[in-house]
């Protein structure tokens, strides 16, 4: 701490802007991003614990540049490059158990990096890419994909060995004789001939002969043409377990392409829609001592059968899946080996999205056993630490070779449990209305790091805990979102800090409690820092479920005599915007400020389904979205009413996204509670847009029509009667512009008058040209000037 306290004041400052923000307009606040300042992201450190890599800034050029502080001098300097030419990858690589070696992947070859020594070597310097290196249990060998297939390498000699031979089909004996014909006709000509039987004897004993002195060749793996992934070798080296995945053909949406240098409409081939053919994944077992091949065994998983809740909404459905009493189709993600390789997990999801089993292998048949089911009538996955994908286990890994840990919503939040793998046994390690983020064990396996919201359900803090048990003990003390990088040793805390009212910036701190986080950082403009950006309160209050909804309330000083209000409702659904920190929206809060100004209340609420409130609320919109998530507005809207004496002619609400879709809700479904609405790449019809997200929330449009028809905007289209403006970009990828196209024809069909539609020829989902944003917001604030003020 001697060598920090002098640093105190070594924080580096951008001044690229010298001019006074004063009054704010659209055109100020919808600039390229770079006028606020660049914030440091991608925080890496260096392999001996002593140097911080980070991206950065300060003099607002073309291009953000590599910037690195060392934990005894905290100015930061530009990473030269041929630094940056011998600095390893930091994604994909991979420790071995004394943490003492690295190897990783670079340009399709295989490095090795000694920590102690500094020295990498190459590997492998082939044409082939070599991909997903790691080590074997001992740490002699290193592993690697290549073609496919899994290839070992010695350390010490550097003989390599192809542990896997995967291939399309099985070969055809040649020996094969065809029709039935052609073998009477070979059996006629054995029988005839002498010579013919002579021929045949030494073809046979030659056969015999290469057989008996060939060396042994790997065993054919057939994948009948499918894809292979997750090949990974058990601790003893005898058992290789891999995926194979077919994956359908299914029609994929074509967004056309208007502003293209070539002149040419461009068709861009885009996703599929909810409900469409998914892959249909298999997971199997090469034991190489018995040289034999058998799939892992799903069939008495417990509630394989299970029919989901809302079947019983369709009774010739449930009387027809009844009588076929199928097993519901599953992924199996891992498995995930203990030191000693006696002991397998793996983690096994629905494909309903309703159960996640934790289960132990028995590698030697491919038997299952249950040790932790997550079952939701809703959906089960997506929350810290519980995924729900194809491709992930979540957080589970060994605490020792007995005990494993893993995160479950069973209490209503995501919290640690630990599982005695011998006898099933479990402990919940964390409790409380609060969610463990970002899980990390510690080298020596005795202490758990994670995130957690539990002061507050907005100030996200650091913490440690002992794997038995006990207090979580806070490391971070300032209020608002620590985002922590732990050294490779364990003793410092990169943070990378937020609040309200202030962006990002990195700070350096001891792995202490109580320990004072040392600035390193200054990014944010004068101009920037010339406005009071204010820290608009976070406020609760009561939706007519009797919940509490938090919410951030921007009220402004001098009130419009109109007594106007406007309701931003964030994005992504499942997303935590009512926080301590600098939003992901960070464009809409400078708005809400400048419509605060000028007289407007703004609410921003972090409505039903949002993120960081647990289970209960984020399974709240399930086969209903513009429901409980809406009426959260309306309620705020009442709110806002009853206690500041806002105006309930006089309301307005904006949104993209997801928050696009609900302000078409809102004005279609609430219209008497809003008078304009402003939909930014707004889903209008759920039935178009993807599966991975929407089948979780709203099941299949062919096998729960009722979620989808209660859910989409389109339907409501009637029921509009405020002022609608609708903005979106021509080349969306992810809310297609055809959904807004499809709505828009809708209206004018329903004769409907009092909506505009604002089409972005160059911009997909995410906007990146400050004109869009800067017509995109004047449009918007005019909306509410000429309607909510008069």
């Amino acid at each position: 701490m001697k060598k920090l306290l002098p640093l105190l004041l070594i924080a580096v400052s951008c001044n690229a802007f010298a001019q006074k923000l004063d009054t704010l307009t659209i055109e100020k606040i919808m600039r390229d991003p770079k006028w606020i300042g660049v914030a440091p992201s991608d925080i890496k450190w260096s392999d001996d614990g002593k140097k911080i890599y980070f991206k950065w800034n300060p003099d607002n050029t073309f291009r953000d540049e590599l910037y690195s502080i060392t934990t005894n001098n905290l100015t930061p300097q530009k990473v030269s490059d041929k630094e940056q030419s011998e600095i390893a990858p930091i994604y994909g690589s991979k420790w071995n158990q004394a943490h003492t070696l690295k190897v990783y992947s670079h340009g399709g070859d295989t490095y090795l990096e000694n920590i102690k020594s500094g020295k990498t070597i190459q590997l492998t310097r082939t044409t082939d890419n070599e991909t997903s290196p790691t080590f074997n249990a001992d740490g002699t060998e290193v592993l690697f994909i290549k073609a496919d297939n899994l290839f070992a390498l010695k350390l010490n000699g550097g003989e390599l060995t192809q542990l896997t031979n995967f291939v399309a089909s099985a070969k055809k004996d040649k020996t094969d004789d065809g029709t039935e014909q052609a073998k009477w006709l070979k059996q006629q000509q054995l029988e005839l001939f002498d010579i013919i039987k002579l021929d045949d004897k030494n073809k046979k004993l030659d056969a015999e002969e290469k057989k008996k002195f060939q060396p042994k060749k790997i065993k054919e793996l057939v994948t009948d043409g499918r894809d292979i992934d997750n090949v990974e070798l058990s601790p003893d080296g005898r058992y290789i377990t891999y995926r194979l995945i077919k994956s359908p053909e299914d029609k994929n949406t074509i967004v056309p392409n208007y502003v293209t240098a070539s002149g040419y409409t461009e068709d861009i081939t885009n996703r599929t829609k909810v409900g469409g053919p998914q892959p249909v994944c298999e997971s199997f077992i090469y034991d190489t001592q018995r040289d034999s091949v058998y799939g892992v065994n799903t069939k008495n998983i417990a509630g394989i059968k299970d029919l989901p809740d809302y079947v019983k909404d369709y009774p010739a459905e449930l009387a027809g899946r009844t009588k076929l009493n199928e097993d519901r189709k599953v992924v199996i993600n891992g498995p995930v080996w203990n030191e000693d390789g006696k002991h397998a997990l793996v983690v096994v999801n629905a494909i309903d999205n309703k159960d996640r089993w934790i289960m132990s292998l028995d590698a030697e048949n491919g038997a299952l056993s249950l040790l932790d089911r997550q079952h939701n009538d809703a959906w089960v996955g997506g929350a810290p630490g519980i995924a729900d994908d194809w491709y992930s286990t979540g957080n589970i890994d060994w605490l020792d070779n007995d005990h494993f840990y893993y995160q479950s919503e069973a209490s209503g939040y995501s919290h640690i449990y630990v599982c005695n793998i011998s006898n099933g046994d479990k402990k919940q390690l964390t409790n409380g209305k609060w969610e463990v983020q970002n899980l990390q064990l510690s080298h020596d396996k005795k202490t758990f790091y994670f995130n957690a919201n539990i002061d507050h359900p907005g100030d996200y803090q650091y913490y440690r805990l002992a794997v038995s048990g006990g207090e979580p003990v806070k490391l971070t003390s300032v209020k608002g979102d620590n985002d922590v990088s732990l050294s490779p040793d364990e003793k410092w805390l990169a943070i990378r800090y937020s609040y309200t009212n202030k962006p990002w910036e990195l700070y350096l701190q001891l792995n202490k409690p109580g320990a004072k986080a040392v600035q390193v950082t200054r990014s944010t403009s004068a101009e920037f820092n010339s406005y009071a950006w204010r820290d608009a309160p976070i406020i609760t209050f009561k939706n007519r479920y009797g919940s509490d909804v938090y919410a951030r309330l921007y009220l402004p000083k001098n009130p419009d005599p109109a007594k106007p209000a406007v309701v931003f409702v964030h994005g992504a659904g499942y997303l935590q915007n009512v926080m301590y920190a600098w939003s992901y929206y960070f464009r809409e809060m400078m708005f809400n400020n400048m419509l605060t100004d000028q007289g407007y209340t703004v609410l921003d609420i972090d409505y039903s389904g949002s993120a960081g409130y647990g289970r209960d609320w984020r399974t709240a919109i399930y086969r209903h979205m513009g429901g409980k998530d809406l009426s959260d507005q309306v309620d705020g809207v009442k709110y806002l009413v009853d206690n500041y004496g806002v105006n309930p002619k006089h309301v307005g609400i904006y949104g993209g996204s997801y928050g696009g879709f609900m302000t078409l809700m809102a004005m279609f479904t609430a219209p008497d509670v809003f008078k304009s609405g402003a939909a930014i790449r707004s889903v209008t019809d759920w039935a178009h847009y993807n599966h991975e997200y929407t089948a979780d929330i709203l099941n299949e449009p062919y096998n729960d029509e009722k979620a989808y028809r209660l859910s989409s905007p389109i339907y409501f289209a009637d029921g509009l009667k405020g002022n609608l403006l609708m903005l979106h970009g021509m080349i969306d990828q992810n809310v297609n512009f055809q959904d807004i196209v499809r709505l828009t024809q809708k209206l004018i069909e329903l004769h409907k008058e009092n909506w505009w539609l604002a089409p972005y020829p160059v911009e997909d989902h995410a906007f990146e040209q400050p004109s869009s944003w800067t017509d995109e917001y004047k449009r918007i604030y005019k909306l509410f000037q000429e309607t909510l003020k008069n």
